[in-house]
This record gives C-alpha cells, structure tokens and sequence, in this order.
C-alpha cells in the first residue's frame, strides 16, 4: 500500500509541474501588447484560466492530503535499529610490565 500511495505521490507532483509550467505569466500579456504573438489563442481567451487553474487547485489539494497520509504512515511505523553500532567491544588488558629504571612499560 505504501508503494501505490508512493507512486501515485509522484506522478502528482510531476503533473503539478507540468501544469505550472504550462500555464503563462499575467506578465505574458505585455509582449502582446507590442506585437510578440497572440497571448493566449490556444485555450481561448479565458479558459485557459478557468481549466489550468482549477486542474492545478485540485492537483496541489492532492499533492497536500497524500503528503499528510504519507507523513502519517511513516510516523507510526517503528523506529529503524540502529545499523552502525559504534560502540568499542570490550577487550580485556594485558598486564603491563615495568622495567624497574624506566618509566616506559614494555609490552
């Protein structure tokens, strides 16, 4: 189940972008003005608005609820054990030996 809501977590995302780059700028409309093209002829002059804005409205609530389920999914699920054990193992000493004139052990 985490793999599906994973998978569809993305495929979201990248329509999410797909759509915000897609859709123009209110700056757009000033190249019109000074004869770069027609400013929004593919769509009509409104509805590019109305179906590009209400598609990324519902893709970006979407993209928030899977987000909070996911959040909600990994919260619950058990702390991971810890891989990297850093502790030392114990090791037990060997006795040192000591010259009698010398602070130095020898080993």
């Amino acid at each position: 189940m985490y793999e599906i809501i994973i998978v569809v977590y993305l495929l979201v995302a990248m329509a999410l972008i797909g759509l915000v780059l897609i859709q123009h700028g209110k700056g757009a409309d000033m190249g019109a003005a000074f004869g770069a093209g027609a400013s929004s002829t593919v769509f009509g002059s409104s509805g590019t608005g109305n179906f590009l804005t209400k598609t990324t409205t519902i893709l970006a609530t979407l993209f928030f609820v899977l987000s909070i389920v996911l959040g909600n999914y990994t919260a619950k699920q058990s702390a991971p054990v810890d891989e990297w054990d850093l502790t030392a193992p114990a090791v037990e000493e060997a006795p040192v030996k000591k010259d009698d004139n010398s602070d130095i052990p020898v080993g």
